[in-house]
């Protein structure tokens, strides 16, 4: 039976290695977080509120596409953060610090509102909740420059709306683990856990898995 598994979490938390050991593990198709040349984002880094409503309908519209093409996809699939995340954390988090007005957060919203509607939810959605002391020390553990100087109270902030976004999800199964005591980049036995952990979720709700 054909499964979509969406991992979720804030930045640095380790969701593409999970997206990896999980497409490894069950052979399952991975889908990154696209790559794309944005057109806008030079511009929205210059001027956060000229350009942060073009800039984040460029993001939708990659997200969009690709959701499309994991839908379409004849196996099963595991996806490094979801279109939700896009719209309940980052474009919230814009509007919230005014780089974003009413009306083009209310027309951002409505837009992802009906698009997403068209869209098959997951079969599970795993959160990896962490605090903001281990984010940066996986930060700093992974060396990319542009991150080094993320302040915390950005990364407590998206942790608040990624806590707030989970706790009222319920178009599909979820399962939080706590990645401030599991390790999986770093321990093969933590690893393990939340495979084992992530396949009962599976199975709870849609009976056996393969």
């Amino acid at each position: 039976m054909k499964k979509y598994l969406v991992v979720a979490g804030n930045i640095g938390v380790g969701k593409s290695t999970l997206v990896e050991q999980i497409s490894l593990n069950w052979n399952w198709k991975p889908y990154f977080e696209p790559v794309s040349e944005n057109p806008y984002l030079e511009d929205f880094y210059k001027d956060m509120k000229m350009w942060a409503f073009h800039s984040q309908l460029y993001f939708l519209t990659d997200r969009l596409r690709t959701h499309k093409e994991l839908q379409n996809f004849g196996g099963s699939v595991v996806q490094d953060r979801s279109v939700h995340e896009d719209a309940e954390i980052f474009v919230r988090n814009l509007y919230e610090e005014g780089s974003l007005s009413d009306r083009d957060f209310q027309t951002y919203h409505n837009l992802y509102r009906v698009m997403s509607s068209f869209l098959d939810p997951p079969s599970l959605v795993v959160y990896l909740k962490c605090s903001v002391d281990t984010l940066k020390k996986r930060i700093a553990r992974r060396g990319r420059p542009f991150e080094a100087d993320i302040p915390d109270a950005y990364l407590a902030n998206l942790n608040r709306l990624y806590d707030g976004w989970i706790e009222n999800y319920g178009d599909s199964p979820k399962l939080i683990i706590d990645a401030d005591r599991l390790d999986f980049v770093l321990n093969p036995g933590d690893r393990d856990e939340i495979l084992t952990m992530i396949e009962e979720g599976l199975r709870e709700d849609q009976g056996e898995l393969w």
